[in-house]
């Protein structure tokens, strides 16, 4: 396991710079918890450190801190959901026949409470026709692109190279300018992509299939014209030609409806599963972690 928290009172040097573990004032203080949190408790049940420790390496965090916090707030919050759900007498579904079902009995348990207690309605016609209105980039298909480019390339580190590079891509331009018709010989000669030998041709792309900036100049040209400057990547410097471009086009409601009902109760699952917890955490006794109380009614 990582380690991801270091308690200074183990270290064998202490603030003294002596570095004897034999003397008093560098002697590991065992009294205090690695975790730095104190005692966590759920209800009078205690958390144990090393469970702590052993979940941080789930939540990432800019510091040690932090992650351990953030790992005893998950514990906590599965601690109440244990316990309600032994109190609530729920039985775990029985999935074994179904492998990518399979749980452990924990997990199971919990799962079995929130189906039961938890409760969203299905979105109805008019909150997916809306959601599909006020959303049309998520239902539309990404543009095609037939472009050709030339790249001189040179590594990000290298800022001699990408200087020298800048300068011989500006010189391409201002021959193209003048004579586009040489776009495919500059790219078997100067080009470092493997579409050198076609003229520099990429074929039909479409969004995420090239850098961001290279995306973004593509956007912004017309078919049929040339990039008025080079473009800048993490690769290098690009010349680009766009010859042909198919804009994207908004995907029928009824092929969609099923995903956009899936995706808005998904997002209600998630709202009432925050506020089922809360109202349990309001209802609990909680030492050594904060979690944020709900006390109002769960919506269902």
């Amino acid at each position: 396991m990582v380690n991801i928290y270091k308690n200074p009172t183990l270290e064998t040097q202490g603030d003294c710079g002596c570095g004897s573990a034999e003397r008093a004032c560098c002697k590991a203080d065992t009294s205090r918890p690695l975790s730095g949190l104190g005692e966590v408790e759920v209800n009078g049940k205690s958390i144990a450190e090393e469970d702590i420790m052993r979940e941080a390496q789930h939540h990432p965090s800019d510091s040690p801190g932090g992650a351990l916090a953030e790992a005893a707030r998950a514990l906590v919050i599965r601690e109440l959901l244990l316990q309600e759900a032994a109190r609530l007498g729920v039985r775990p579904s029985d999935h074994e026949d179904d492998e990518e079902m399979q749980q452990t009995d924990e997990e199971a348990l919990i799962s079995a409470l929130l189906e039961q207690e938890v409760i969203v309605p299905s979105a109805s016609e008019v909150e997916c026709k809306r959601f599909y209105e006020n959303n049309p980039q998520k239902f539309s298909t990404s543009p095609l692109y037939e472009a050709r480019h030339i790249l001189l390339i040179a590594h990000v580190d290298d800022s001699a190279k990408r200087e020298e590079q800048r300068q011989k891509a500006e010189e391409l331009v201002a021959v193209l300018k003048a004579e586009p018709h040489r776009f495919g010989e500059f790219a078997a000669e100067y080009s470092a992509c493997n579409s050198a030998k076609d003229g520099g041709r990429l074929g039909q792309i479409t969004r995420g299939d090239t850098a961001p900036a290279f995306e973004k100049a593509l956007d912004a040209m017309d078919v049929g014209s040339m990039s008025q400057y080079p473009i800048e990547t993490q690769f290098g410097f690009h010349v680009i030609a766009l010859d042909n471009k198919e804009e994207g086009r908004l995907l029928p409601y009824e092929q969609v409806q099923s995903r956009i009902s899936e995706w808005l109760e998904a997002g209600s699952w998630t709202k009432a599963v925050s506020q089922y917890i809360g109202i349990l955490a309001g209802l609990a006794e909680i030492k050594g972690i904060e979690l944020e109380k709900t006390m109002g009614p769960l919506v269902q």
